[in-house]
Order: C-alpha cells, then sequence, then structure tokens
C-alpha cells in the first residue's frame, strides 16, 4: 500500500473564472520530494471506494525546500474531484496526498531546444520545469511555450511568462486565442487567433534532431499534436506527451 501524507491549504487564489489556484503545506514528516512535470494524488472524500476518491494534479510549482506544493485546477462540469475542492476546501482544511510520481519530466542535461505545447491546467508541469530552469540557472537551450485557450481572460500565469519573455533571450512565449476577435498587442508575446497546432506548424517546419516537444493538455489536443509532429516528420523519441482527462 502506498503511503499517505497530510497536508494544509494555506493559500487559495482565483486565477480565472474556472481556475483556482490552491497551495499545500506538508505536514512534518510528509513526503515533498518532486521532479519538474510529476503531480501529486488527493484522496479526497467524495466516494465511499478509496480509488474512486482519488484525483491526480500536475505541480505548478518547482521544488523546494519549503514543502510546499501549488495545485492549478479548474472546474470540472459535473466533476466530483473538482467540485469538493472549489466548493468544500478553505484556507486550514485538511487534504490527504500520495507522493509525488510520474514519468513527464525532462531529460538532463537538457541538450535540445525545447517546444512546450499545452492548453488550460496542461500548462502545469511545464511551469514547474521553467520555473525550476531560472531558478537554478540550469543550462538549457531555447524553450518556447505554447499555451492555447480561449479568451485572453482564460491564460493563465500571462504576467509571470510575459515577464519571463522580456527577461530571458532564452525564452519565448507564444499564445493561440480561438475565441476572440481582436487579439491583444501585449509586447514580449506572439499572439494567434486559432489553436496551437498552426504554431508549431509555422515555427517548427524544419526537421531538427536538437528539439525536443513535449505536449500537455487535454486528450483531442494532445492526440493531434502527436499525430501532426510525427506525420510531419520528427522522431517518436522527440515527441513526449501527458494527456488530461
Amino acid at each position: 500500500m502506498p503511503k499517505w501524507n497530510k497536508a494544509k491549504v494555506i493559500r487559495i487564489e482565483n486565477e480565472t473564472a474556472m481556475t483556482k489556484r490552491f497551495w499545500l503545506q506538508a505536514e512534518e514528516g510528509g513526503e515533498t520530494d518532486f521532479i519538474p512535470g510529476q503531480f501529486i494524488t488527493l484522496d479526497l472524500p467524495i466516494h465511499e471506494t478509496r480509488q474512486k476518491r482519488w484525483r491526480s494534479y500536475s505541480i505548478a510549482n518547482a521544488p523546494s525546500d519549503t514543502g510546499i506544493f501549488e495545485l492549478c485546477i479548474v472546474k470540472l462540469e459535473g466533476g466530483l474531484g473538482t467540485t469538493y475542492l472549489f466548493d468544500s476546501i478553505a484556507v486550514g482544511s485538511e487534504i490527504t496526498y500520495k507522493k509525488p510520481a510520474g514519468v513527464f519530466t525532462l531529460r538532463k542535461p537538457i541538450e535540445r531546444d525545447l517546444v512546450m505545447v499545452c492548453t488550460g491546467t496542461g500548462l502545469a508541469p511545464f511551469r514547474s520545469m521553467i520555473q525550476d530552469i531560472y531558478a537554478k540557472n540550469i543550462p538549457h537551450q531555447n524553450i518556447h511555450l505554447i499555451f492555447g485557450t480561449r479568451k485572453k481572460e482564460d491564460i493563465l500565469y500571462l504576467e509571470e511568462f510575459q515577464k519571463l519573455a522580456e527577461q530571458e533571450d532564452s525564452f519565448s512565449y507564444s499564445v493561440a486565442l480561438s475565441r476572440e476577435e481582436t487579439l491583444p498587442t501585449t509586447s514580449a508575446i506572439s499572439w494567434y487567433a486559432g489553436y496551437v497546432h498552426q504554431i508549431y506548424h509555422v515555427q517548427c517546419q524544419d526537421l531538427r534532431e536538437d528539439i525536443q516537444f513535449l505536449i500537455c493538455g487535454w486528450q483531442n489536443m494532445v492526440d493531434e499534436a502527436e499525430a501532426n509532429l510525427l506525420q510531419q516528420g520528427f522522431e517518436r523519441g522527440q515527441v513526449k506527451v501527458e494527456l488530461y482527462g
């Protein structure tokens, strides 16, 4: 049986109308080590059967010695887990979690350009990776974050990634908005009308061996992006995916 740990919710913030950020502080002795890109599994009181109570969420912050996990969670219509988190959890609530796990992580050393393609809260593992790279000055090549959502008000961590793109020559940031009639003109961000697929199609036309694609989000987007890149001629080992839902 896996070891279960206790954590307390120390902070909650609305990121968008349907997305919240939750900060969990592990209690003393709790398992807190993780690799950027991994997730934690929560045991929520939403079902009599234990395994039907488990919900997994990617960790959105970089590893540190604070014992704090940040989760970025979208409320799903009819979803028992997210409904409980949004409606019943408050600062001070206790949550049971299993130690971080998952293989959607970066291979070290980072010798290839990284193209991170995501939609919605699929951004969370990439934020953890990017924070870790720049906070620890980990040697790396170029990083291109491609994020897709419907409207500008749905963009996650907008100011944070805009600031990073302004400060770091190795980091570029593109946003695709599928339901905006007029695109913003914010500096340091490349804006596109439509979906994420057009961005990597245009910017990654050359078949290069020194590029690694990482894709995270809902299954339809992930499946389409993976199929597109393989059909384009990139090797399967150059395309790593993580599904949400």
